[in-house]
């Protein structure tokens, strides 16, 4: 039965987590060893996606209603729109390097004034933010980091504004101004929660089924630890005035995910660089 609940459709996981638990649904093998946090500095694997495409559509908020949504862009899978399913998203292709990545993943439309500006690309980290192993997402396993209603800052352990390492400059929680062109842009981050409740692959504010771990633990209402993502859109701008996002404010930040991994590949990943303590590298 090992890994059986990941590699079948949304219904199957759910009726197993009812007779088999969190701790089969996540893989059917007890965990390690907990390690402490400062052994998870580095451990990831990272994902490299270009801009796909951009519509009003959003698959978890207004499934079946194109159009229904604020306007977003999206990176990985190629054909996201208001209508995808896990088979749509893992038949369409995708934008990132390995080609067994087509989950979906998009952001609200960044503005400068009325002017469109759309991102570059897209870097995802994996990274393993629990002292336990952690599982591979369950197939289908929807989720929204952020808030699309904040008007002031959410807290940058959720979401920040950045111009890039080799700019200098730190965090903000609004748009800075980038110090240079050349070797500087604007970055959007948002972090995901990596505790997921074994059972549900969304629930109704599509959020509640997930939650952050605290000091390397997931509650007891949330016990399976999965990937944290961090996703970081690069934009070809320097930042400055006059920005806004889609849904409203500039604080309010937020992203979406959708699980189309190839299973035995996502799974192959977290053995390989999250439960081995490894950094992987770059897709």
């Amino acid at each position: 039965m090992k890994g059986l609940g990941l590699v079948v459709g949304g219904m199957l996981v759910l009726a197993l987590a009812a007779s088999v638990g969190p701790a089969a649904l996540a893989g059917g093998k007890p965990k390690g060893t907990a390690v402490s946090p400062a052994q998870l500095i580095g451990v990831n694997f990272v994902e490299n996606c270009r801009y796909s495409h951009r519509a009003p559509d959003d698959p978890i908020v207004f499934p079946g209603k194109p159009g229904a949504s604020h306007l977003h862009t999206f990176v990985g899978a190629r054909t996201t729109n208001a209508s995808s399913t896990f088979g749509s998203l893992r038949s369409g292709g995708t934008t990132c390097l390995r080609r067994d990545d087509t989950a979906a993943y998009w952001v609200p439309a960044l503005y400068q004034g009325a002017n469109l500006v759309l991102p570059q690309a897209a870097t995802i980290y994996y990274r393993r933010g629990t002292t336990t192993e952690v599982s591979p997402f369950p197939n289908n396993l929807r989720m929204i980091a952020g808030d699309a209603t904040a008007q002031a800052p959410q807290g940058m352990r959720i979401t920040f504004w950045s111009c890039g390492v080799a700019s200098g400059a730190g965090r903000s929680s609004s748009v800075p101004t980038c110090p240079d062109a050349r070797s500087s842009n604007l970055r959007l981050h948002i972090r995901f929660p990596e505790c997921w409740d074994g059972r549900r692959l969304d629930s109704p504010d599509h959020k509640s089924h997930m939650a952050y771990a605290v000091q390397g633990t997931c509650p007891s209402t949330h016990p399976v630890a999965v990937p944290q993502i961090t996703q970081i859109y690069r934009y070809p701008t320097r930042g400055g005035e006059g920005f806004t996002l889609a849904s409203g404010s500039i604080y309010s930040a937020h992203a979406d995910f959708v699980n189309a991994w190839k299973a035995g590949a996502l799974r192959k990943l977290v053995d390989d660089c999250l439960n081995a303590l490894v950094h992987c590298g770059r897709g």
